[in-house]
């Protein structure tokens, strides 16, 4: 819609873009932007302007303002993953999702915040400080919650975002950009988007370029979008998707952009319920979404069947040895001497190193190194590591059994309940929190496969309610589709948020307005 509104002169780049910008200042305390690059996003749009005047868009994204989680390498704009290990490095070069948004017109606001190096479920434990959910100021949450009081302890009920790209996620919920990428290594997008109620796509391994995201776990890592509706988010996969020289694991063949039809036969449709994903701690409004879900499906006329995963169990545990082993290999770079932090300790490299990332990694970094490590020793190797490769086998072929039955989608929840307040989800480690968090996503990613959270409903709380469809290898036109129809279905509600001022004591001093 805002593009059509651009191509017909209704509204221009420059004005648009301030709009935003204005947006980003007037939501600051939400703490969902780490760098605005008011400057650059300002030239950006000029440049759009100018193009639409001559009637040479580039195409659908000119001039159109997006985000980009602080994990992608941005050339001239700082990338710091949330951690003191990369405060001040600025990226030579842009990573080759960023540089296609960009080719394509699209202009860059900023930066979002996240966890550390992208460790985590909450978007709680960046050097920057926690993402704060906009439903925690918005109406539908306040008259479902009012408060006590209107000191401190008004201020202390706000809810996470999820993550790790709850940035990414706050700043689509509260209409900052219209569309920003995140990274999906075990949820990280769809846990966010359920969350924040916005629609959040990690697509099959492989089918977006991973060059210039800083690596979590390589055999997982998927750049993720997020979007308010799945229309939007087919448009920003067509243009990211296809064959990069610079990444070798993505797909060889051309990809084609394809738009969703408006209405789809959801009676040649089968869909899978896995019994499996009846987990403990699932909470009864999640059920009971899950089912009327299921039952819409039915009396559209779907084929609806209960289907068998039967190695999930093990796949949250399987999940923590691989990720620690390759968080311990991807960390090892950051030693002090080529870029990022370097501790002032000079009596031995070898001090150096060590001082180097005592201060620059947090301790759930540290932990995961410790991890991995112990995972990947000599006399471990073939008892952890070995055998968690052979368990995640099992779990990608309990996929393929399942599609090659004749089922086409899984429907799944996205997470367990809606959003905890910050103040009882820091009660726990984020090891326990992750393990918890994670359970219903990263099978997808231990799988390889397309996923897309969409949001369905408001709990009790007034908070946003996700699921989750689980679609075949590169099949991402029907999980789309599928998506689109249960989205036109659901009618979730627009989020209407109060105005942020008036709790914002400039708590948050972090952000940078770069060039």
């Amino acid at each position: 819609q805002v593009s059509a509104a651009l191509r017909e002169g209704r509204v221009g780049a420059g004005e648009l873009c301030q709009r935003c910008l204005a947006r980003v200042r007037g939501t600051g305390l939400l703490n969902a932007y780490i760098s605005v690059a008011e400057d650059a996003a300002l030239l950006e749009a000029e440049e759009a302007e100018k193009r639409y005047r001559r009637g040479q868009p580039l195409g659908v994204l000119d001039g159109i303002p997006v985000a980009v989680k602080d994990n992608f390498n941005t050339a001239g704009i700082e990338t710091t993953c949330a951690s003191n290990m990369l405060k001040g490095y600025i990226s030579p070069y842009n990573a080759t999702v960023v540089q296609k948004l960009l080719d394509q017109g699209a202009v860059l606001l900023g930066k979002t915040n996240l966890d550390e190096f992208a460790m985590g479920s909450g978007s709680t434990d960046g050097v920057f400080g926690p993402v704060r959910n906009p439903w925690s100021y918005s109406r539908q949450y306040k008259e479902k919650n009012p408060s006590k009081s209107h000191s401190e302890n008004e201020d202390s009920e706000w809810v996470i975002t999820g993550g790790s790209s709850g940035g990414s996620a706050a700043a689509i919920s509260s209409f900052t950009c219209f569309a920003a990428l995140g990274s999906d290594t075990g949820g990280s997008t769809r846990n966010p988007a359920a969350h924040c109620g916005v629609v959040g796509l990690k697509p099959t391994y492989g089918l977006i370029s991973r060059h210039g995201l800083i690596p979590l776990v390589n055999s997982m890592d998927v750049p993720g979008i997020l979007t308010r509706c799945v229309d939007d988010a087919a448009v920003v996969l067509g243009l990211l998707a296809g064959h990069d020289p610079k990444d070798s694991t993505t797909i060889q063949g051309a990809f084609k952009p394809f738009e969703i039809p408006d209405s789809i036969d959801v009676r040649k449709l089968c869909i899978g319920i896995p019994k499996e994903y009846h987990v403990p701690g699932l909470s009864s409004e999640i059920q009971a979404l899950w089912s009327k879900a299921t039952d819409l499906f039915k009396d559209a006329g779907a084929k609806v069947i209960e289907v068998s995963l039967p190695h999930t169990s093990y796949s949250i545990v399987c999940y923590h040895v691989l990720c620690t082993a390759e968080v311990a290999s991807n960390m090892a770079r950051f030693d002090g001497l080529e870029y990022g932090h370097r501790a002032a300790m000079k009596q031995s490299t070898e001090s150096m190193y060590a001082a180097t990332r005592r201060e620059g990694f947090n301790d759930v970094v540290r932990g995961r190194i410790l991890s991995g490590n112990y995972f990947l020793l000599k006399e471990n190797y073939e008892k952890y590591f070995v055998k968690a490769q052979k368990v995640r086998r099992l779990i990608a072929n309990d996929f393929v059994k399942v599609f090659g039955s004749g089922v086409d989608i899984l429907l799944t929840p996205t997470t367990l309940s809606d959003a905890a307040p910050y103040v009882e989800f820091i009660k726990e480690d984020n090891r326990t929190r992750s393990a918890q968090d994670d359970i219903l996503t990263q099978a997808a990613n231990m799988a390889g496969l397309p996923a897309i959270s969409v949001p369905a409903a408001l709990s009790k709380r007034g908070l946003p309610l996700g699921l989750q469809f689980i679609g075949r290898s590169f099949q991402e036109k029907q999980l789309l589709t599928v998506a689109k129809w249960f989205e036109k279905q659901v009618k979730f509600p627009v989020i209407q948020l109060e105005d942020m001022k008036r709790h914002d004591c400039n708590v948050f001093q972090h952000q940078k307005s770069v060039s």
